[in-house]
């Protein structure tokens, strides 16, 4: 039960309870990053110090010379080491167990590694979290607050539905060329996201000696050998018994060698874990550099932004759309494109119908002319828009 109410505390990154209503600031590849990722890697951290999972994370045994307790505590916090040469051979007949024999003048693969498991998965986890921080606060409630009212599964009645979309409408014309550095926060941190993904690879790598590049294509090949002449590369990375070496004064003051066979019973827990960051990780990025080269088409290609708000802009020609894309900036494109995932689509509409008519944008399904007094000029300013709140959820 101990495990189940940790487990809860990691649930809250999901956030499942605020998707109705919550205020979409990313995309879906971004959303990978921050809840999905650090979800999993928060609770594998999670996982491998439960240990009443798995019991003891490590169990030595010796010739008896050294309390169970005095070499369990010395192996874990110092290191334990197998053989690679000893991969693969026949066990109970050439070795014990695969990675160990008697050949000490072979070479040895020390680990020490696996007391630091949890703290690098938490790491880990911040790291992933780090890029929406950032972008959370650079965005500063903005896309929350604009929608505020028009979004979620509330139901408003159609005269404050309009009073709201009267403002909405004023904000966005009046602010107009002046969002390019919300853009610009937006585009660097979905940069760091890539960025992050590919460190976090390079990252693991180093931390587990140089294993983690080829370490899940190395377990899909392994499933391909004979059964009779392979040798497994979970074990070979996150070996289950290893060997140990403590060294004390005998009687007469000599120093005497003991060896130790341990059992690392979270190692079960490791190999699993992270043949799934691999294989996640691989994925992630994929997806993330798509999502950049998905976001430098939209920069310079106009084309590409009319495309984006044609999918959602159906009610509007070809021709609207190319002028109202001619005469807003990428900042203004950005935040008309996320109100598009905020509020449903026929208040989307109506928006950017009104939004084109105050700027002169011509309307062939209506019949009136652009030199009328728009909204703009009869409307006031947005009174008093008060400063952008940061959300507190994640």
């Amino acid at each position: 039960m101990a495990v189940f109410g940790l487990v809860s505390s990691v649930a809250g990154f999901i956030k499942v309870r605020y998707l109705v209503d919550k205020a979409i600031i990313d995309n879906m590849v971004f959303r990978c990053h921050y809840r999905l990722t650090s979800a999993v890697l928060f609770l594998s951290c999670v996982l491998v110090t439960a240990n009443n999972l798995i019991g003891d994370p490590i169990s030595c045994i010796n010739d008896g010379a050294i309390p169970g307790h005095v070499i369990n505590t010395y192996c874990w916090i110092t290191y334990t080491f197998t053989l690679p040469g000893q991969h693969g051979r026949p066990l109970g007949t050439a070795v014990a167990h695969s990675g160990l024999g008697n050949e000490y003048n072979q070479e040895r693969t020390y680990h020490s590694y696996y007391q630091w498991v949890p703290f690098m998965l938490f790491f880990q986890g911040l790291l992933f979290y780090m890029p929406h921080w950032i972008w959370k606060n650079w965005e500063e409630g903005k896309m929350r607050m604009i929608s505020d009212g028009l979004r979620g599964a509330l139901t408003l009645g159609v005269g404050e539905r309009k009073e709201r979309q009267g403002r909405l409408i004023r904000y966005l014309y009046e602010s107009k060329k002046t969002h390019n550095a919300y853009a610009f926060g937006y585009f660097i941190c979905e940069a760091l996201n890539f960025v992050n993904v590919i460190g976090n690879i390079f990252f693991v790598d180093k931390f587990l000696g140089g294993a983690f590049m080829t370490y899940g294509s190395d377990v899909l090949k392994f499933s391909d050998l004979d059964q009779e002449n392979r040798s497994d590369p979970m074990i070979e990375v996150f070996p289950r018994v290893t060997k140990c070496t403590f060294h004390k004064y005998g009687a007469s003051g000599s120093i005497q060698k003991h060896d130790a066979l341990c059992v690392l019973a979270l190692n079960i827990l490791n190999e699993k874990i992270y043949i799934f960051l691999w294989f996640w990780f691989i994925i992630l990025s994929i997806l993330s550099g798509l999502a950049i080269l998905y976001s430098a088409a939209i920069v310079m290609m106009p084309t590409t932004r009319e495309a984006v708000l044609k999918r959602r802009f159906r009610t509007a020609t070809s021709s609207q759309i190319q002028a109202l894309v001619r005469r807003i900036q990428i900042g203004d494109f950005l935040m008309i494109h996320l109100l598009g995932q905020n509020i449903n689509v026929t208040s989307y509409g109506e928006v950017l119908h009104s939004l084109m008519l105050a700027m002169q944008i011509p309307d062939p399904g209506r019949h009136t002319t652009p030199s009328a007094p728009s909204t703009m000029e009869m409307a006031p300013m947005y009174p008093e828009v008060p400063k952008y709140g940061k959300e507190t959820e994640a």
